[in-house]
């Protein structure tokens, strides 16, 4: 199976994306996903909703890129990424992140590592919608340091 990389509007479907995992090439023996869900705080109180915009082509080639850097760290026989962006409602699916390796230890760190580069390098930009209007989310610092732990530990130190 070859890695897949998504961006779109369109909703996803956690069965067959982990179908899909489980039918890697080489059997896995262990499969780990992470999906985020659009909630009801964030920067602002009162969160009714999400618009998320993109920039088409470099947001796919980051994404490319953490998964070629897991590889590197990190034994992984497939990896999945997809990302919505446009209108999201509460409790929408926002975020998938897969993998599938032999050893859960790796699995793991490799979905982990990946989830927190993407909230810090990927272009993506978040607009949170509440009944007192529309605010831009500026990137957090506790994203930023979780994304630093992985330049400064040992790879496998995460998990």
């Amino acid at each position: 199976m070859t890695d897949l990389i998504e961006v779109k509007e369109a909703d996803f479907d956690l069965g067959l994306e982990y179908q899909a995992l489980r039918g890697s090439a080489d059997g896995p023996g262990a499969i780990v996903t992470f999906t985020g869900l659009v909630r009801d705080f964030g920067d602002q109180r009162g969160v009714q909703g999400l618009y998320l915009e993109h920039y088409p082509g470099m947001t796919e080639s980051v994404l490319e890129g953490l998964i070629t850097e897991a590889r590197e760290r990190w034994t992984i026989q497939a990896a999945r990424i997809i990302h919505r962006v446009g209108r999201l409602h509460l409790q929408d699916q926002i975020v998938f992140v897969g993998i599938s390796s032999s050893h859960r230890s790796d699995a793991f760190a490799a979905c982990s590592f990946i989830m927190d580069a993407l909230k810090t390098s990927a272009p993506f930009w978040k607009k949170e919608i509440t009944a007192q209007g529309e605010y831009w989310v500026e990137q957090k610092a506790s994203d930023q340091t979780q994304a630093e732990k992985w330049l400064t530990n040992d790879s496998n130190s995460q998990m």
